[in-house]
């Protein structure tokens, strides 16, 4: 009885699973926003100290729940080399976070190309994409205003999906849980079409 009751329980208060990916080039700030969103988003986490945050080799895995629902957060290193490993993530993920420099200049192209060849895969169609322009904090960085325009050349690879454009930093955390809350609503509007892990094992 007691197990059947446990059981019961257990179900009522299991929590919808959705897994995002975290994308971008090496040195966007793709672990730094992940930190910031757990110690944004989690009770009592103690964030690791931005200075001792190392290029990602493999994955970075973070669990936040928020608005009802655990969202899974892999943040894949962004390493020319790395990156034909991204793929094999894509068919099991609900959102993607897209992560630019904007203080990096010289690179915007290379993340652009890099971002096109992501939205492009047909295992991500549909799926909605938050485009994230990181480091707002250094002065002459580049705004939404011009980030925005780069990243939207090729409109018809992202379709009618959700899409948005925010500025953040997350070595402040500013913006960093607004984005996280946007993308939340957009995953549960596209359940019918990504439905939840958990849903998708039963």
């Amino acid at each position: 009885m007691f197990s059947l009751i446990h059981g019961f329980y257990k179900y009522m208060v299991k929590k919808d699973e959705y897994c995002v990916l975290i994308l971008g080039l090496d040195n966007a700030g793709k672990t730094t926003y992940l930190e910031a969103a757990k110690m944004k988003l989690t009770k009592n986490y103690s964030a690791i100290n931005p200075l001792k945050i190392t290029t990602t080799v493999g994955l970075n895995i973070g669990r936040i729940e928020v608005n009802g629902i655990s969202l899974n957060f892999w943040d894949l290193g962004g390493q020319a080399e790395l990156q034909s490993l991204w793929d094999k993530y894509y068919a099991e993920s609900h959102a993607i976070i897209y992560i630019v420099d904007s203080s990096d200049r010289e690179r915007i192209d290379e993340s652009k190309e890099t971002f096109d060849k992501v939205i492009a895969s047909e295992n991500l169609k549909g799926v909605p994409l938050l485009v994230l322009a990181n480091k707002q904090d250094i002065p002459e960085c580049m705004g939404v205003r011009e980030v925005k325009p780069i990243f939207n050349k090729n409109a018809q690879l992202i379709g009618k999906r959700d899409c948005m454009v925010m500025p953040i930093s997350a070595l402040t955390g500013d913006g960093v849980d607004e984005g996280i809350r946007w993308l939340v609503d957009c995953i549960k509007r596209n359940s019918f079409l990504r439905p939840p892990r958990n849903q998708e094992e039963t």
